[in-house]
């Protein structure tokens, strides 16, 4: 008869404890900075002025949602932060995904000097004027194609990506080629299907890097409004809430009839504001993200 270890000495007791206690303690330092500018962006401006305010408003009100989505520009301008998100990431992921098989494989002999000439790419590169006459050359300012070409292959994702192809085995490979599979094949329903754990990671980071972005437009689309992003809209926002009012000044009032103010607005009211605008789409999709990518782990798991 088998008999349970798992609390067979007091050292156990004492990890597993341990244990407990250190991911409570990391999941409340990661949760509660977006739990107070939660709270901060629902309670009254002028009372969150005052402190005090930690896991749930005090004074409930919409209003600082209200005032910052009142500009029509918002909308749209969301519409184009999720199609550079969306297109971006799936472009830039398979693009990166191509590159990354191409040189993992051991028939290409210039293998070693394009990943050389890559990596050099991270510590050296044109800097912002050349880079910024080169779109220009390109046709790309005032373009919303600046956002997702000159991005299209990460070095970085294409080395992570690499990493985990050449652990795929490969007899695998050769199997599908002497199958008469091409290389495109190979790639398309052997590799790509195989690498779902990476390939999910990587568009995490560039569907994050792509959400938040918004020096691109600063510089390359700052004077076409269609082509606005959502990050560029809430940072012109928070400049003019700086611009125009103080900690303790009216940015925007509301009079009810007997002539009481009703809503105040403060640059730290529409920062929490604008933080919980900016993160919550990524927020609800991460973990359908999360889900596919604990999915693909486990194929990868089991083919391998």
């Amino acid at each position: 008869m088998k008999t349970s270890t798992r609390y067979a000495s007091p050292g156990d007791r004492i990890f597993d404890f341990c244990n407990i206690a250190l991911m409570l303690l990391l999941i409340a330092v990661t949760l509660y900075p977006f739990a107070n500018m939660m709270a901060v962006s629902l309670n009254d401006a002028m009372d969150s002025s005052r402190g005090g305010i930690f896991l749930k408003p005090r004074i409930f009100t919409w209003y600082n949602y209200k005032y910052t989505l009142r500009e029509a520009a918002i909308y749209h301008s969301l519409l184009i932060s999720v199609l550079r998100t969306v297109i971006g990431t799936i472009v830039t992921v398979f693009c990166s995904a191509m590159v990354a098989y191409t040189i993992s494989r051991p028939e290409y002999v210039l293998r070693k000097w394009v990943a050389l000439s890559f990596v050099l790419t991270m510590y050296f590169n044109g800097g912002l004027i050349p880079t910024y006459l080169l779109n220009k050359e390109l046709h790309l300012i005032n373009s919303f194609w600046v956002y997702i070409i000159p991005g299209i292959v990460g070095v970085f994702n294409v080395i992570i990506i690499r990493s985990f192809i050449e652990g795929i085995p490969d007899g695998i490979i050769e199997s599908a080629k002497m199958d008469g599979a091409g290389d495109f094949g190979t790639f398309m329903r052997i590799v790509l299907p195989l690498c779902l754990p990476v390939l999910a990671t990587v568009s995490l980071f560039v569907a994050v890097g792509q959400w938040n972005s918004w020096f691109d437009v600063f510089l390359y689309n700052s004077s076409n409004i269609n082509l606005s992003t959502l990050q560029y809209e809430l940072m012109k926002i928070l400049q003019s809430s700086n611009g125009s009012m103080t900690q303790k000044t009216v940015g925007d009032v509301l009079s009810n009839q007997t002539g009481h103010v009703m809503n105040q607005v403060t640059p730290a009211s529409i920062r929490a504001t604008m933080t919980i605008i900016a993160s919550l789409p990524i927020i609800m999709v991460y973990p359908f993200l999360q889900k596919y990518f604990v999915k693909g782990m486990t194929l990868g798991g089991v083919k391998g």
